[in-house]
């Protein structure tokens, strides 16, 4: 149990840099094909490139936060609430082995 969580967690970091290599690299060679032209401003390196991402991702997107998890969950936890016992057997039986071991929304924290 305790291994596929790793495993897990070293899959996400490394999508993770991934990611942020990519998007670095767009946002330099964005940077750097149109800023140069119309502000007449330098080159940036990929270094930069990659704080100038963090940096607005900080000040606009706050990297998807708990905001949206929250609101996930407290969708779910309402179409949990709406569901007979009939139907949360069903889901549960359709979400075994997909997602790991699972339990009821109404014992997790909204």
């Amino acid at each position: 149990m305790r291994r596929f969580g790793i495993v897990r967690a070293i899959k996400f970091a490394l999508f993770a840099v991934v990611a942020a290599t990519v998007v670095s690299a767009a946002v330099m060679l964005l940077w750097n094909w149109l800023m140069p032209t119309i502000f007449e401003v330098r080159l940036i390196t990929f270094w930069q490139a990659l704080g100038l991402f963090v940096l607005s991702r900080i000040l606009f997107g706050r990297f998807g936060g708990p905001g949206r998890r929250r609101y996930w969950r407290h969708r779910m936890a309402e179409r949990w609430n709406r569901m007979s016992p009939e139907e949360r057997e069903k889901f549960m039986a359709g979400m075994k082995g997909r997602c790991g071991p699972l339990e009821s929304p109404s014992a997790t924290t909204v």
